[in-house]
């Protein structure tokens, strides 16, 4: 016998007409769905919960009590907005422009916390984190966790990808190999490095000490401590990074397994082959990050949205 899915509506909340609430899904007492708002199926929203027209929910959602969802926004599958977070309104238009326009975009596995607000016309990116009181003004990457007034980057989270610790022992003799990384090809290397009264020199000679043959580079400096770069990965380019001076996490991720490591040895390169996602961040203030490139610039080659990179992969990695 077939089993009837059947919603669970609190007799005093407001559910008034045109809005869609899904199969399975439950609404807690005092709740406020108005006009427009679709919500999917199995979602679970609490006591007090207000919901803005202009606005949808995808499937498995749960908001707790007293969340407030402003029109304009848009949160994907399996998302969990915890007590008393606001989401606030998208502005009004000021020209013929449609209201999804300024919509703010909650993507799938993102976790926002507890008293937090998100302002109008932000991105938290895929399986994002907001610490409990946050309040975010900039658009959150994919897999970032944020905290503070205007909130910041604190880490990145493992979600359902595995997150790896690593340190360097394993580089402690200049004359091994390369050391292998669990993350798309990805190796640490050990350079020469030169000691004497007068200082250190540390070298590589190209087409010798490198993966590939460099033929282009740059540099990155004077990088605010909370600011985020890189966030991207390339179809065909390799990079090698070298942090020359200071420190700076870098968290590589190739769809499948993901890993943080701090570079801080002016003699210590990585390599980060192709259709690896790359981020860099918490750089000391004397950071200086050098980068040597495979290829030219060719902004064709590179894939700047996380969710565009999962597919890239999926599809280089699907049997014809």
């Amino acid at each position: 016998m077939e089993k009837r899915v059947m919603n669970l509506i609190h007799p005093s909340a407001i559910i008034e007409p045109g809005a869609v609430i899904g199969l399975g899904s439950c609404v807690g007492a005092f709740s406020h769905i108005k006009p427009g708002a679709r919500i999917g199926q199995e979602c679970s929203l609490g006591n007090g919960v207000y919901v803005e027209d202009d606005v949808v929910i995808g499937n498995h959602v749960i908001l707790g009590n007293g969340v407030q969802i402003g029109k304009g926004t848009l949160i994907e599958d399996d998302v969990s907005i915890k007590a008393r977070a606001i989401i606030t309104s998208a502005p009004l238009s000021k020209s013929s422009l449609p209201l999804n326009s300024y919509q703010t975009t909650i993507k799938a596995g993102t976790r926002v916390e507890y008293n937090s607000t998100i302002l109008a016309g932000v991105t938290l990116g895929r399986n994002s984190q907001v610490e409990p009181g946050s309040v975010v003004k900039r658009t959150v990457p994919a897999n970032a966790i944020v905290a503070g007034n205007p909130a910041g980057i604190v880490g990145y989270a493992a979600s359902a990808i595995p997150k790896v610790g690593f340190s360097l022992p394993g580089l402690a003799d200049d004359k091994q190999s390369p050391l292998l990384l669990e993350v798309g090809g990805c190796a640490l290397y050990r350079l020469p490095l030169i000691t004497d009264i007068r200082g250190q020199l540390a070298v590589t000679e190209f087409g010798k000490d490198l993966p590939f043959q460099p033929k282009r580079c740059f540099w990155v400096f004077d990088v605010p401590n909370r600011e985020v770069r890189g966030e991207h990965a390339h179809k065909e380019l390799h990079q090698f990074l070298i942090c020359v001076k200071g420190s700076a996490s870098v968290v590589l991720d190739d769809g499948k397994n993901r890993m943080e490591l701090n570079l801080s040895q002016p003699n210590v390169g990585l390599h980060i082959p192709p259709r690896v996602w790359g981020i860099q961040y918490k750089y000391s203030p004397d950071a200086i990050l050098l980068v040597l490139t495979s290829d030219i610039y060719l902004s064709e080659d590179y894939i700047r949205d996380y969710d565009d990179f999962l597919a890239f992969t999926k599809q280089s990695t699907t049997p014809v």
